[in-house]
């Protein structure tokens, strides 16, 4: 005689309930990636084939931001963070991986003063002269590195030396970064001067509304031009906001010069 199965008559009713499962994590995969997908579907860095970073910003806003790369030197990070906080300026921040080691409580000081932490790759190396795996890693090792000190995704991404080629681009947009250059160079890693970097960026024929100003948090004579070029530009009605907030996140296309133009 052959005997039931005693939970045969539950099996369809578990059978419907694991598809249901299954479907409402499917669902709940796709609402997570959407989060994602607007700005790759969004978006376009490609101009005449070729892939761009972000160089400056189309903005009728008065609005521009200053940034440091941190790679190296340290003696100054205090000094400049003060300068900025004495004249209410939020600046973004590009640190290696090397330098985040160095000085995790420069690194929360800077999150803490408000400013953007931007990702400067784990060692400075040329990134068009690696493959797309250790493009990666050079993003994400220190990428993992911040967060874990301070909680932060960083989405701002400049590679070492301004060196990129369409990979770079690439990789950087997989892993949700936006990869930004600068319109405007102090020219700080010079040392001529603080007179130099003052006329350098003040006088600058790329200043703009939306523009991106290159400096170096260890650069000899940054500290000492940095209160002149935040007074002077504010004078000419420039409002200083991080990076994070000038440019666009969605909804964009690059022109030849590498400038963000809203689609909206």
């Amino acid at each position: 005689m052959n005997q039931e199965n005693p939970d045969s008559s539950t099996q369809p009713f578990k059978r419907n309930a694991v598809s249901i499962f299954v479907g409402l994590a499917a669902i709940a995969l796709l609402i997570c990636a959407a989060a994602y997908l607007p700005k790759i579907a969004s978006v376009s860095t490609s101009v005449g084939g070729r892939e761009l970073p972000i160089y400056c910003v189309d903005t009728d806003k008065p609005q521009i931001s200053i940034s440091f790369d941190a790679a190296w030197g340290n003696e100054d990070t205090q000094t400049i963070l003060d300068i900025l906080a004495k004249h209410n300026v939020k600046a973004t921040f590009f640190m290696t991986g090397g330098w985040v080691e160095s000085y995790p409580e420069d690194v929360k000081k800077i999150y803490e003063a408000g400013h953007d932490l931007g990702n400067h790759s784990e060692n400075h190396k040329h990134m068009s002269e690696l493959s797309t795996e250790e493009q990666t890693q050079e993003l994400m090792k220190v990428h993992n590195k911040v967060k874990e000190l301070t909680g932060v995704d960083m989405i701002l991404f400049r590679p070492p030396y301004g060196d990129y080629n369409d990979s770079v681009i690439k990789t950087a947009a997989a892993n949700h970064y936006y990869p930004i250059q600068w319109s405007v160079d102090s020219l700080d890693w010079k040392d001529y001067g603080a007179d130099s970097i003052i006329q350098t960026i003040c006088e600058n024929k790329s200043l703009e509304n939306g523009s991106v100003i290159l400096c170096h948090n260890g650069a000899k004579y940054t500290k000492d031009a940095l209160e002149t070029v935040i007074t002077t530009l504010q004078g000419k009605g420039y409002e200083f906001v991080p990076i994070s907030e000038l440019i666009y996140k969605d909804h964009y296309h690059m022109d030849r010069a590498g400038k963000q133009i809203s689609d909206t």
